[in-house]
């Protein structure tokens, strides 16, 4: 059953979202099904997502909810833990790890304040799996006025990903922008429709090889002239 059949056929405590976001779970959270995974979600909702990340992830997940509402506390069962606290609040999220352990996955579902999510982001994402997940969703809100937003506003979060975008390729700016923790250990940034997805991971040594069979004779200097241009290098010739 898929995640999205999951959520149509649901029965329990209610899930609200967006139909659009679930492709975009199973291609970022499927490597973690029926493995030893804790999953962070920010904001607990009305506790169906917390029972649906349950139920997807499987027998050896270990759920974790996050939530400034008391009430959520009463969503606990096998395999589910909420933590009552604000995701603003730096203690409290190092609070969360100190607890669980670097999440594998961190699901910001919380507040949609923009200066919320640059608090956990900027607490959380550096203290993750190695080869974690960060998910912000509902990012609609940086548009928002009331969520702190607006269009091409410098504190949004989605200004802060446009950054992000040039300390991912950091190495090739030319020392304009030296590599960060981040360049370091971000593998890819994906872009969706209200939502962001961080991975994680560790690089190898970046270089171009040249494997394969040398061109005809004729066709090398066309070749060394596109190779030239890739590379940046003068060119012979017009």
């Amino acid at each position: 059953m898929t995640l999205w059949s999951d959520f149509l056929t649901n029965d329990k405590r209610i899930i609200h979202k967006w139909k659009h976001y679930f492709p975009v779970y199973e291609r970022h959270f499927r490597d973690f099904v029926n493995k030893p995974v804790t999953f962070l979600e920010i904001g607990c909702g009305l506790g169906g997502s917390l029972q649906m990340w349950k139920r997807y992830f499987g027998p050896h997940a270990r759920i974790v909810g996050a939530d400034i509402g008391p009430v959520c506390k009463t969503f606990e069962e096998d395999q589910i833990e909420v933590r009552i606290g604000d995701q603003s609040d730096e203690k409290f999220l190092q609070s969360l790890i100190d607890e669980f352990g670097a999440p594998d996955i961190v699901l910001d579902d919380g507040s949609h304040v923009m200066s919320h999510i640059n608090t956990t982001f900027q607490c959380l994402y550096p203290r993750m799996a190695k080869n974690g997940v960060y998910m912000v969703e509902d990012l609609h809100t940086a548009y928002w006025d009331e969520f702190e937003g607006g269009l091409r506003k410098p504190s949004t979060f989605i200004e802060r990903c446009k950054n992000l975008i040039d300390e991912l390729n950091a190495d090739h700016t030319r020392d304009a922008l030296p590599p960060t923790e981040f360049t370091k250990n971000t593998l890819s940034m994906h872009f969706y429709d209200s939502v962001v997805v961080f991975e994680r991971g560790a690089h190898t040594k970046k270089w171009a090889p040249e494997i394969g069979t040398p061109p005809q004779a004729e066709h090398t200097s066309l070749l060394d002239r596109v190779v030239a241009r890739v590379k940046g290098e003068p060119q012979a010739g017009g």
